[in-house]
């Protein structure tokens, strides 16, 4: 079966803006974590976030859609065209129904939903119209992207939080299986303003820490929760064989998914996490031993670090294989953080060195894990990322950079 190769990668992140400027930083332990800009946090618990630095809407996409739109979207849209940039694909000489466009959403549009807000309370259109406005925005970031690229094939929108990144790349190839040329997948997040703060805030996991090096350190005797982030990745990808006939590069292969959902609380059964692994490498063709490093989730709250501690080591065996968690370096990015896991997964294949996890010091107990604190240069030819979703998702995908079958 054909394989799907990913030809371009567009990167938004808090420690560097395009894809080479956030693989160096992440590669120098460069942190995206500080006090927060977008608005003035100091009546809030919660100051610190990972922002995308030195971006300009109005320089990276058309001024009429930035009032249309908000910081979520500009930020999926300016790292779509870095994509197809680097893939090296002009969608204006495709078959338009041949393209599709299938990204994850979590808390993005919160942002829109401020300024609807705002405009509620100060001049009353309606509760109804600003929900549905809410509402519509879910899907904003994979509309604007295939109106704008004139990509007409079946498209969607994968809610699943931090696991719809891997969601939705799982759910793009399955469009690739079905005819389509080319896909636009990944995702991207940013809810960084008053309301979306509070609404992130609900779930108790969030880091009060005001030390931008101690804030998140999963799998630390110190961990006090994450910190929130914005930005993400997309991802273009196509079947191997157009890939290579056009003679484009490939990162790697996404050779393989699982998902899963958590049991009810107290039901005393394991999380799904270990199993929606096993099933991305059953998929994939690959078994525990073929892996050469595991992104992992990374939540940074005690019991859930535990709990995939536990996973992969019942998958892998004590210490048996490098895991990492980069994203100590940006904060968890919702339904970016997925996706930017799998970019730099593909750029650790590339050039052949595993990024750090930074600010961990002492693992806490239950965490007996082999971490990789300083970049490790070792062939990177399987890598497994992990993601977890709150609610209960759980997913994974091996990545490999070697041609296989994928289910």
């Amino acid at each position: 079966m054909t394989a799907a190769l990913v030809t371009g990668l567009g990167v938004a992140a808090p420690n560097g803006l395009g894809t080479e400027e956030y693989w160096s930083a992440t590669l120098a332990g460069r942190t995206g974590i500080g006090r927060i800009t977008r608005f003035d946090p100091e009546r809030y618990p919660v100051r610190l976030a990972g922002e995308v630095p030195g971006f300009a809407a109005a320089e990276a996409i058309p001024g009429r859609l930035i009032p249309q739109t908000d910081h979520w979207t500009h930020l999926a849209l300016a790292a779509t065209d870095m994509a197809l940039g680097d893939a090296g694909v002009d969608p204006a000489e495709l078959p338009e129904y041949e393209m599709t466009v299938v990204t994850a959403s979590s808390s993005g549009g919160t942002e829109f939903g401020q300024r609807e807000i705002e405009r509620l309370w100060d001049k009353g259109p309606g509760w109804v119209g600003a929900y549905q406005s809410i509402a519509w925005f879910y899907a904003a970031t994979t509309g604007q992207v295939s109106i704008r690229h004139g990509m007409r094939g079946p498209c969607g929108v994968i809610c699943a939080e931090q696991a719809g990144g891997l969601d939705a790349a799982a759910h793009a190839v399955r469009m690739l299986r079905s005819g389509a040329r080319l896909a636009v997948t990944g995702g991207t997040d940013a809810s960084l303003c008053p309301y979306g703060l509070v609404a992130q805030l609900a779930t108790g996991a969030l880091s009060t820490s005001e030390d931008p090096g101690r804030a998140y350190l999963p799998f630390d005797r110190e961990a006090s929760g994450y910190v929130p982030g914005e930005g993400g990745a997309i991802l273009v990808i196509e079947p191997d064989d157009v890939a290579r006939a056009r003679g484009a590069h490939g990162y790697g292969c996404l050779a393989g998914h699982g998902a899963t959902f958590d049991p009810p609380p107290g039901s005393g059964r394991e999380p799904g996490l270990r199993r929606a692994a096993e099933i991305a490498l059953d998929r994939a063709g690959l078994a525990p031993r073929d892996v050469d490093v595991v992104f992992a989730d990374a939540l940074g709250v005690p019991a859930r670090d535990r709990e995939e501690a536990h996973a992969i080591e019942a998958l892998f065996g004590p210490r048996a294989v490098p895991v990492t968690a980069p994203k100590t370096m940006t904060g968890r990015l919702y339904a970016g953080g997925a996706a930017l896991d799998m970019a730099a997964a593909l750029l650790a294949m590339r050039d052949g060195v595993v990024p750090p996890t930074v600010g961990v010091t002492e693992l806490a107990d239950g965490c007996g894990l082999d971490l990789v604190r300083e970049p490790r240069e070792m062939p990177v030819r399987a890598a497994l990322v992990l993601a977890r979703g709150h609610g209960g998702f759980n997913s994974a995908v091996a990545l490999t950079a070697v041609r296989r079958t994928q289910t």
